[in-house]
């Protein structure tokens, strides 16, 4: 049936590659694993050919979401959800470029789109500019991109004004519930991107990250996962110890990484 839809799919005018991404485009995946579909067009598919291609396939159909890329969100008629992501490939290799050639960090999440393209599983590519792109930044982890992101994620975990740590800490204080959760999330965020960067590693995203750095994180700080799991529990249930939380956790940072 995917087989079927995604040949649908490429023979549109307007598809210059099709690519799966996700657990799908490796071997860790089941029969009941999402479908992450990456569609390289040249201009737009029009909304009425894509819901008429999609409802043979689909039970569910969302045709159009933009909330982060612009994209149909569906279910397969076997239940199994598929998402459909149309990038323009020329917009997305520019902003690869500003990552991996520029050197260019973010707050957080800085090389995803980076692995993405290195991870996914080209599908189909009519002109091969997909592949291409692929081979262009099949290159190591550059060393001014590693030190640009680890000297931001410093500054914005602990050593600046407007630092994470200290927004948190003063959330805590406030018993500002919402505003806890969005500085926490801020603070693992950017402690993640900083350590997939101290390793050279290009971050897979935001699912099974714990698990990831076990995996792939040579270096990593000291009773990783007991710190993290510690703030976690903390942050609703002993918030008085949030603070001293934070700083073993940058304590155990300074010790591998040297400002």
């Amino acid at each position: 049936m995917v087989e079927k839809l995604f040949e649908e799919l490429c023979a549109l005018d307007e598809v210059e590659a099709l690519a799966l991404g996700g657990s799908r485009a490796g071997e860790h995946f089941d029969k009941a694993s999402d479908y992450d579909v990456y569609l390289y067009c040249s201009e737009p598919i029009p909304e009425d050919v894509r819901r008429d291609i999609l409802s043979k396939y689909c039970s569910v159909m969302e045709i159009g979401n933009h909330f982060w890329e612009y994209e149909d969100n569906c279910r397969l008629n076997n239940g199994i959800d598929i998402d459909l992501l149309y990038r323009d490939l020329d917009a997305f290799t520019s902003d690869v470029a500003q990552v991996v050639e520029q050197f260019q960090p973010c707050n957080a999440y800085t090389t995803c789109m980076w692995y993405n393209l290195l991870t996914c599983k080209v599908i189909y590519d009519r002109e091969g500019r997909l592949a291409q792109a692929k081979e262009r930044f099949s290159v190591p982890y550059p060393s001014e991109l590693r030190e640009n992101i680890l000297a931001r994620g410093w500054q914005l975990l602990h050593s600046s004004m407007p630092a994470y740590d200290a927004q948190l800490i003063k959330a805590v204080k406030r018993g500002d519930m919402v505003s806890i959760n969005h500085r926490a999330s801020g603070f693992l965020e950017t402690y993640f991107d900083f350590l997939f960067a101290l390793n050279r590693e290009a971050h897979p995203g935001e699912k099974r990250l714990i698990q990831l750095c076990r995996e792939r994180c040579a270096v990593l700080p000291a009773h990783f996962e007991e710190n993290l799991e510690r703030l976690l529990l903390d942050l609703y249930h002993a918030p008085g110890q949030v603070a001293a939380d934070l700083q073993t956790m940058i304590l155990e940072l300074e010790k591998i990484y040297q400002p």
